[in-house]
């Protein structure tokens, strides 16, 4: 890898992507050329375009994400320098957090997208993927997994979330904030987080197979859709309320399940982490721990439900599970 290495630009679709629709709205029509092309300020970027089929990313899958990660390994290990993946934003803190979980190389690996799209005044795109490509190209983001760059800010996967709905500084780390920011053309990075483990052992097949719920909790909530979790799922996600609570008649249920399956007790507020030993009610956090429950700690539900996903795939014991989920705070 040299400074006229490669960065290889992987373009998924999404708002980045999006053209007039013909009165039906804006659909996903520009290739990565068409990106690339769009952005000023990268000429001195040697740039390889590797278009895949594009799709708003609510579609997207495991399989599919996890293909891109085995072809931008390929690339690394052909001598690209980076890469960089553009996709919708609806579900880029999940597959940002799936790339990061299984990550192997130093090489960065930089996610991006829009959030107003090019047929609007303002189209925050061509800035974006600058910026991801500035990223990109800076050693100080080697061996830092996944990132995502935003409005000029760089997050870790691990904590970065998707907040609003249609604002451009959308993307935001509620526990940890930007670990760098992209000034004057320059990756400038402030605070590192340790490098996770990548977790290796699945199949596609495996994949495919291991189904992971995620159960909200919600209030007066009789907890009847959790019947048929323990039938039809190999793993299970509970958002709590606050730092990890359940009312009283859910905990019995959710202990039943534990015993069959494992479940990960995580918080639905959105930042903070779940308790260990504060609260003893029954349905509070130490009562649920005490019934079999994972704590999540830091990982918040959609996170969670990849991460537990991979490991139950992966064929991880009870204990293997809860070690990766303390690993992440």
């Amino acid at each position: 890898m040299t400074a006229q290495s490669p960065v290889v630009l992987f373009a998924l679709g999404g708002t980045i992507a999006m053209a007039g629709g013909g009165g039906g709205g804006v659909v996903a029509r520009l290739t990565g050329h068409d990106l690339v092309g769009g952005a000023s300020g990268l000429d001195d970027v040697p740039i390889e375009v590797r278009d895949v089929p594009a799709m708003p990313s609510a579609d997207l899958t495991f399989r599919d994400v996890l293909d891109v990660v085995e072809s931008a390994g390929q690339a690394i290990t052909d001598g690209a320098r980076a890469i960089v993946l553009t996709q919708g934003t609806d579900t880029l803190e999940e597959t940002a957090f799936l790339v990061d979980s299984v990550w192997s190389h130093e090489a960065a690996f930089v996610l991006t997208g829009a959030m107003r799209n090019p047929t609007l005044p303002g189209a925050d795109g061509p800035a974006n993927l600058v910026a991801a490509m500035r990223v990109a190209c800076s050693d100080a983001a080697r061996r830092r997994g996944a990132l995502v760059v935003f409005n000029d800010e760089i997050h870790t996967a691990r904590f970065v979330r998707k907040t609003h709905s249609t604002h451009t500084a959308t993307f935001s780390s509620p526990d940890a904030g930007p670990i760098g920011h992209v000034v004057e053309d320059v990756a400038r990075f402030l605070l590192d987080v340790p490098r996770r483990t990548p977790i290796a052992g699945f199949t596609e097949q495996s994949m495919a197979a291991t189904r992971v719920a995620l159960y909200t909790v919600t209030f007066d909530d009789d907890g009847g859709l959790l019947a048929p979790v323990a039938g039809t799922c190999q793993g299970l996600v509970v958002a709590g309320f606050g730092a990890g609570h359940v009312p009283a008649h859910l905990a019995p249920v959710l202990g039943e399940l534990a015993r069959e399956i494992p479940v990960v007790l995580t918080s639905r507020a959105g930042a903070g982490s779940v308790l260990d030993a504060t609260y003893g009610a029954v349905g509070s956090e130490r009562d649920l721990r005490d019934r079999g429950l994972i704590n999540g700690g830091f990982v918040h539900p959609y996170k969670a439900r990849v991460l537990l996903r991979l490991l139950v795939a992966a064929g991880a014991s009870t204990a293997a599970i809860a070690d990766a989920f303390a690993e992440l705070g």
